[in-house]
């Protein structure tokens, strides 16, 4: 049986969207779609699809986080595969199928979805998101994926064998990291279906975007996050992504957003030492909701 997982939370404007594009795709008739929320707003959208879809149900959760959400979803949910989503990007059509067929390997317990920006690409921040999903994660997705290595699977959208994830710690700030390295050290791939598309708006404002980057990039610098190699990190975000950025603009103006941009990796790094590793700052003060990506 297949689980697919959407957590949503005050997403009444996009979790539609986000249940349509799974529900128009050609699905296993064995198949479940829970949808996890704690707002009575997004709630009432969701119960709204499931009075027309016995396939739908809604998961009501007490708001404690996303870790939380993802562990009362995966306690809930009845399928040896499960599919994580969010309620504010929808994925491309042929999404599941891709996720699915990259499980036939019995050597494979986990594969990300691509991440493809909606934001445009004639405006710095929208340019910045290009670069980062572009350049930086598909890029090295591909290669880590091609060479058999680990690699971190995206939030935005992946799926697992269920049997080889357990609860994860309520104040993770990557849990989709986390969850990806607990898959890699049971022996299993982890693997990269670039065909599973998932659109994803990013922030248009500094505030949000630098908000976000130090909620993502923060999970790699708690205690949780102790390897495999090649696991996220300041040096070899350094090392692997400088040179391919770089060739990934088109023109001087675009050159001159990615020298910005490079100050503002440095920048999320710094402040991830500061408030995760230094400060120590609790898991509601890190983890800030980003309206201008709704």
């Amino acid at each position: 049986m297949l689980s697919i997982v959407i957590t949503a939370y005050r997403e009444p404007n996009t979790v539609g969207r986000a249940i349509e594009a799974f529900l128009g795709q050609a699905l296993p008739e064995d198949y479940e779609l829970l949808v996890v929320c704690p707002d009575e707003e997004t709630a009432a959208v969701v119960a709204h699809y499931a009075e027309h879809n016995p396939h739908l149900r809604l998961v009501r959760d007490v708001g404690r986080g996303k870790p939380a959400a993802v562990n009362l979803a995966l306690s809930e949910a009845s399928g040896d595969i499960v599919i994580l989503s969010d309620g504010d990007v929808y994925v491309g059509s042929d999404a599941v199928q891709a996720l699915l067929a990259g499980l036939e390997d019995p050597q494979v317990g986990i594969v990300s979805g691509r991440p493809v920006s909606v934001s445009p690409r004639d405006t710095m921040l929208g340019y910045w998101s290009h670069v980062l999903v572009d350049a930086g994660a598909h890029r090295q997705r591909l290669l880590r994926d091609g060479r058999g290595e680990f690699l971190e699977c995206s939030g935005y959208l992946y799926a697992f064998r269920r049997a080889l994830v357990k609860p994860v710690p309520e104040d993770a700030l990557a849990e989709d990291g986390l969850i990806s390295q607990m898959v890699w050290d049971q022996g299993f791939r982890t693997a990269y279906a670039p065909q599973a598309e998932v659109f994803v708006k990013y922030p248009t404002s500094y505030q949000d975007w630098i908000r976000q980057k130090i909620r993502t990039s923060g999970g790699y610098a708690q205690s949780y996050a102790k390897g495999p190699p090649g696991i996220k990190s300041f040096r070899r975000e350094a090392i692997h992504g400088v040179w391919a950025a770089l060739r990934y603009a088109r023109n001087m103006r675009e050159l001159s957003w990615t020298a910005l941009l490079f100050a503002a990796r440095v920048h999320v790094w710094l402040r991830v030492w500061m408030d995760v590793r230094l400060r120590r700052k609790p898991f509601e003060d890190v983890w800030q909701r980003v309206e201008s990506t709704k």
